[in-house]
């Protein structure tokens, strides 16, 4: 899926929303333990009752890759159910993969050709011989970690060399010159809040996925303040908050109500920024 097409979605179905496929084995309603693939049958009734709202879903691989082989084929089943009932969502293979350069290009093989996923995250650390691999598949999207949610980012990202500039900047800078808006997002965790101007300082028009919304206490509203371009510019993620939403029967239908209270609140957004 090519950048004009993510923008053609977001306006079409007022909403930049991802849904979050971090599927817990433990977490599941009971009744579907009984299925011949939990897992699967968890995900598919999320994903037909968010579709809706949402433009992309993202699978975090290490719920499925802690499974072992049972939880990489409900990871391949998953990712195939959505090409063939959604093949206008994004799919993002949340793997934050990254090493040297052999390795990395078979991360590619596996998840952009076996796979046949749209994207996947990417950690930066080991520099551009570790990204390369993941950008020489046409039509397919590296999504490189900068400014992260979580309270450790501060241990590393916000470090500064002798001009001021902090290590996120480096990444973003640096990255730049790898890819092009087109084949290039980062990862910009919600929880940052106006840091988003400091990001669209140095990445103006690049995309940003946001996680963070929800669970984590991320603010919908200042992430679009801050972070919304004219194109949008922004994929919001929510996992926990949605996908379990309910432990019961009626999980699926309480998925759907989050996630529409989610869109109605984008459509908002979007609207104001005029976006749509």
């Amino acid at each position: 899926m090519n950048r004009q097409q993510i923008i053609d979605q977001i306006r079409k179905k007022g909403t930049f929303l991802c849904v979050g496929l971090d599927t817990d084995i433990k977490k599941i309603p009971e009744h579907l333990l009984t299925e011949e693939d939990p897992m699967f049958a968890f995900n598919k009734a999320i994903i037909d009752a968010t579709a809706p709202y949402c433009v992309a879903y993202k699978p975090n691989t290490a719920f499925y890759e802690s499974r072992g082989t049972e939880g990489w084929q409900t990871l391949e089943r998953t990712v195939s159910y959505l090409r063939t009932n959604y093949p206008d969502h994004f799919i993002i293979a949340d793997a934050k993969r990254g090493d040297i350069g052999n390795t990395s290009s078979l991360y590619a093989r596996a998840f952009f050709e076996n796979m046949g996923v749209d994207a996947i995250t990417v950690a930066p650390y080991m520099g551009f011989d570790s990204v390369k691999p993941f950008m020489d598949y046409e039509g397919k999207w590296v999504i490189l970690l900068a400014l992260t949610s979580n309270p450790g980012s501060r241990d590393f990202q916000f470090l500064t060399d002798m001009t001021g500039t902090r290590l996120f900047e480096h990444v973003l800078e640096t990255a730049q010159k790898w890819g092009t808006t087109e084949n290039l997002m980062f990862v910009v965790g919600a929880t940052q809040g106006a840091m988003f101007a400091e990001v669209r300082r140095v990445a103006p028009r690049s995309f940003l996925l946001v996680p963070g919304v929800g669970a984590q206490g991320g603010s919908l509203e200042e992430v679009a303040k801050w972070g919304m371009t004219p194109e949008c510019g922004l994929l919001v993620n929510s996992s926990r908050g949605i996908i379990y939403a309910s432990s019961g029967t009626d999980f699926a239908d309480a998925a759907a109500a989050e996630a529409r209270k989610l869109r109605d609140h984008m459509t908002i957004l979007l609207s104001t920024y005029g976006v749509i």
